[in-house]
C-alpha cells in the first residue's frame, strides 16, 4: 500500500537525462556484463591499459579474455580474426577517438564494444555497442548507459543507491579528504553489485543536470589548460567535446602527483593495476605512470586552471 502523509522525501527533480533513450544500468562493468549476456559473447579481447574492474567482472562470471597492446596513438595493436562469439573491447581514452575513427575501427574489426567512459558527450553510433559511465562526469554514486540493439531476456531489478551517497553529500558540504574512505568503499562495493537497472535516485539527479553548461565549462577549461601546457605536453590530442580531463604527459608523473597532493590538487592514476601488470618499458606502463589527468570539469573556473598550471610549472 502506498504511504500517504508524513515527512517529505527528496523532491522529484526535472526529468531531462542526456541519454534518456538508452538502457540505464547500475554501473559500467555491469553494462558490459549486459552486453556479454545479450550477445552471447564467450571471449573478449581487452587492452592491458584498462581498469582491473573489467578483469574482475570477467573472472567473476567465468568469461574468457585475452589482452592486447595499444600503440602511441592509443589504437589497438590487434591482427586476429574474431570468432563468432568473440568481440574486441576498445576504450576511447580521453575522448581521443572521433566517431569517424570509431566507424573505421568497426569496419576493420566488425565486432567491437566501445567504452566511452571518458567521452560522455560523444553520441553513440547506431549499430555499435557503446558504454557510458555517469559517475566519471557527475556527482552521482553510480549509473551507466548502454547503447545497443540487443536485449537480455532476464528481468532485472532496480538498484538502490541511498547507502552510496555519503561521499557525495559529504564533499558537497565539507572537504573531499574527510570522505575519501567512503569514496573508496563505494568503489569497492561495485565488485559485488549484481546487474540491475539504474536506481531511482541516480535517475532523479541525472535528470536535473544542466548538461550544456557542463559541456561548455569542460571545453573552456580544457582549452585553457592546453593553451598554457600544450607546449610541454608529450601528447598531441584533438580537443574532445565536454572533456573528461586534460591528459598531461610528463616524464615524472608519479613524483608530480605526490607534490600536487601536498597542494590539495588531486590527480588520479589511471589505472594503478597497469603499473604491476605491465613491464616498465611498455607504452601502457608509461601512460599509467606519466599521464596526469588534470581536472577540468564543471566544478572549476579558469582561476582554478591557473592554480593548476602555476603549481605544475613551479614544480617542473
Amino acid at each position: 500500500m502506498k504511504e500517504i502523509g508524513g515527512y517529505f522525501e527528496l523532491e522529484q527533480l526535472i526529468s531531462n537525462e542526456y541519454y534518456k533513450d538508452l538502457i540505464s544500468l547500475n554501473n559500467g562493468r555491469n553494462a558490459l556484463l549486459y552486453l556479454l549476456k545479450a550477445k552471447n559473447i564467450k571471449k573478449l579481447y581487452i587492452p592491458y591499459y584498462l581498469c582491473n574492474s573489467v578483469v574482475y567482472m570477467l573472472k567473476m562470471y567465468g568469461y574468457d579474455f585475452e589482452y592486447y597492446k595499444i600503440d602511441f596513438e592509443f589504437m589497438p595493436i590487434f591482427n586476429k580474426n574474431l570468432a563468432e562469439d568473440e568481440y574486441l573491447y576498445i576504450v576511447n581514452y580521453y575522448g581521443k577517438l572521433t566517431n569517424e575513427k570509431v566507424y573505421d575501427l568497426n569496419e576493420q574489426f566488425m565486432k567491437i564494444i566501445l567504452d566511452n567512459t571518458h567521452a560522455f558527450f560523444q553520441k553513440p553510433i547506431d549499430g555499435i555497442d557503446t558504454i557510458y559511465s555517469c559517475r566519471k562526469f557527475f556527482g552521482v554514486p553510480d549509473g551507466a548507459y548502454l547503447s545497443t540493439n540487443d536485449r537480455i531476456k532476464k528481468k532485472l531489478t532496480v538498484d538502490v543507491s541511498k547507502e552510496r551517497m555519503a561521499h557525495i553529500l559529504g564533499r558537497y558540504e565539507d572537504i573531499a579528504s574527510e570522505y575519501y574512505i567512503d569514496f573508496q568503499n563505494n568503489d569497492e562495493s561495485f565488485k559485488s553489485q549484481p546487474l540491475k537497472y539504474m536506481s531511482k535516485l541516480t535517475h532523479n539527479i541525472l535528470g536535473a543536470i544542466d548538461y550544456e553548461r557542463v559541456r561548455q565549462i569542460r571545453n573552456e577549461n580544457y582549452s585553457y589548460l592546453d593553451s598554457k601546457l600544450g607546449v610541454y605536453n608529450k601528447l598531441k590530442f584533438i580537443t574532445p567535446d565536454g572533456a573528461f580531463a586534460y591528459p598531461f604527459h610528463v616524464n615524472n608523473g608519479m613524483e608530480v602527483r605526490k607534490e600536487m597532493t601536498k597542494k590539495k590538487i588531486y590527480i588520479p592514476t589511471l589505472w594503478p593495476n597497469v603499473l604491476s601488470d605491465t613491464p616498465e618499458g611498455s607504452i601502457e606502463y608509461d601512460y599509467a605512470a606519466n599521464i596526469l589527468p588534470l581536472p577540468c570539469d564543471q566544478r572549476y573556473e579558469l582561476k582554478d586552471m591557473k592554480t593548476i598550471i602555476k603549481s605544475l610549472l613551479e614544480y617542473n
